[in-house]
């Protein structure tokens, strides 16, 4: 199959959009396929991803990474593809002549275009062009914009808006979430598609155990070692939840034994530098990682002792599914796509979003039962096993592909 993806988002960034994209078409270059990549540039910003150069041009093979002219979107670490890079797309796409177009995130580089990416070309081709819904920007905008409230339900109505238009107009708009299709079928997205279409690089999680003395050998850390850790992994942002974290870290580390804890946060973002002098205030043991490479994960988090987020926004949340994986437990919001993967009291902990004493009482049982963190880390790593390989989740992906092929013949 010849696949071309316009996406908003890929390597060296590091977030779910980008992690899920890089392992998809590693994957399909292994099964055989042909496909081609459109993402932004971000040659223009050497000094945050140094290594942009690594993940263009031919990365795999069959697999072609195609960079498309870039702006800056909202914050310094983020691109959008700039409105005349569609002339290129188009023209790449008529040099390649996919079976299929597959859109991560195409709200987002409606943006950018100012026109529905892929469409016209599909149109005029005859093959199917399909959406991704990956992030509720609906939700995000009161995270990042602090408007009366009159001015921002206006804002979300033309959202609202824009979204059903870019999607409506798509063959087919695949969600990974029950809860999101739930959600997005009401919100008036006419041609949705749930499957489990998330999947995991297993074999960087099999075999991981704690190492004594790691995080002095690794990172030069001797005092974290004998530490219960506590860890986040994720974008420094708004949208993830860290006004509820930051507010109320007072109270949090008035209620533990701080001396018993380290906090360690993995990402970066632009609420780096409040986070980080929020955080050294309280907490005595606290580590910034900030940006790491995702080779760095897996052992981050099996030689954590359990992983906490606080955002209450995520379609499905894959740091979750990561800390399972790596074998350690969740403490998380009862919110949106997480409690698809949380049994609380099994394999993780769900707390009522917004209740800080809830939160608290979830992380200090945590904290004082150590056999019961273990067992539920255990539990977490059960939960998901043969379930999210990338060969299963790629097949799918496939076979949906397959049929919309079959249904322009």
């Amino acid at each position: 199959m010849k696949i071309a993806i316009i996406t908003s988002g890929f390597f060296p960034v590091i977030d779910g959009v980008t992690i899920t994209g890089y392992s998809r078409v590693k994957e399909l270059s292994r099964q055989g396929h042909q496909v081609i990549v459109f993402c932004p540039d971000y040659s223009q910003i050497p000094q945050i991803y140094p290594q942009w150069a690594d993940y263009t041009g031919e990365i795999f093979p069959g697999v072609k990474v195609v960079n498309l002219p870039s702006t800056s979107f909202f914050v310094e670490f983020e691109r959008n593809v700039a409105w005349w890079g569609h002339r290129q797309l188009e023209a790449e796409l008529a040099a390649f002549k996919p079976d299929i177009i597959h859109v991560d995130e195409p709200e987002r580089l409606f943006v950018g275009f100012w026109r529905i990416p892929g469409l016209r070309y599909a149109h005029q081709q005859k093959i199917p062009c399909i959406g991704f819904f990956r992030t509720n920007f609906i939700e995000y905008l009161a995270d990042f914009f602090a408007l009366p409230k009159p001015i921002l339900l206006f804002l979300q109505w033309l959202v609202k808006q824009l979204i059903l238009y870019v999607y409506n107009a798509y063959d087919l708009t695949l969600v990974t979430s029950k809860i999101t299709v739930t959600k997005i079928k009401k919100l008036g997205i006419k041609n949705t598609h749930y499957d489990n279409f998330l999947g995991l690089e297993l074999d960087r999680f099999h075999n991981l155990q704690p190492q004594s003395n790691f995080f002095q050998e690794k990172y030069n850390l001797p005092k974290l070692d004998n530490k219960i850790k506590l860890i986040f992994v994720g974008r420094l942002t708004p949208e993830k939840g860290w006004k509820f974290t930051l507010d109320n870290l007072p109270k949090i580390a008035n209620s533990i034994d701080v001396e018993k804890v380290a906090f360690l946060v993995v990402g970066d973002g632009e609420l780096r530098e409040q986070i980080n002098q929020v955080m050294k205030d309280n907490i005595p043991h606290f580590h910034l990682f900030g940006r790491v490479q995702p080779e760095q994960v897996p052992e981050l988090l099996a030689n954590s002792s359990f992983h906490v987020t606080t955002s209450e926004k995520e379609t499905r949340g894959l740091t979750i599914l990561e800390a399972f994986a790596a074998g350690i437990t969740v403490i998380a919001p009862n919110a949106e796509g997480v409690v698809e993967s949380i049994d609380s009291g099994d394999n993780g902990f769900l707390y009522q979003p917004g209740d800080i004493d809830d939160f608290i009482l979830k992380l200090k049982t945590l904290i004082e039962d150590r056999e019961l963190c273990e067992q539920m880390g255990l539990n977490g790593k059960l939960s998901i096993e043969n379930q999210y390989t990338w060969d299963a989740t790629v097949k799918r992906l496939l076979a949906v592909w397959q049929q919309q092929i079959d249904s322009k013949k």
